[in-house]
């Protein structure tokens, strides 16, 4: 999703989406700081995410590869 499509849906499902998103990174190993920064930057892809995660990369090298 990019950031203009984000903008346009409204504020529940926005809601929805950034907490899915966080729990879905936790669930990959991401600590909260990290997991949240990710979820709020809904340009990065979570496959992406959960991928360098689930491979071991630490939290704070993933958040600086995909940002």
């Amino acid at each position: 999703m990019t950031a203009a499509q984000f903008e346009l849906i409204d504020e529940t499902e926005a809601e929805a989406i950034l907490r899915w998103r966080f729990e879905e990174l936790v669930r990959a190993g991401y600590d909260i700081g990290s997991a949240l920064v990710l979820a709020s930057h809904v340009e990065v892809d979570l496959h992406d995410a959960s991928s360098l995660a689930l491979r071991g990369c630490p939290s704070d090298t993933a958040v600086r590869i995909l940002l």
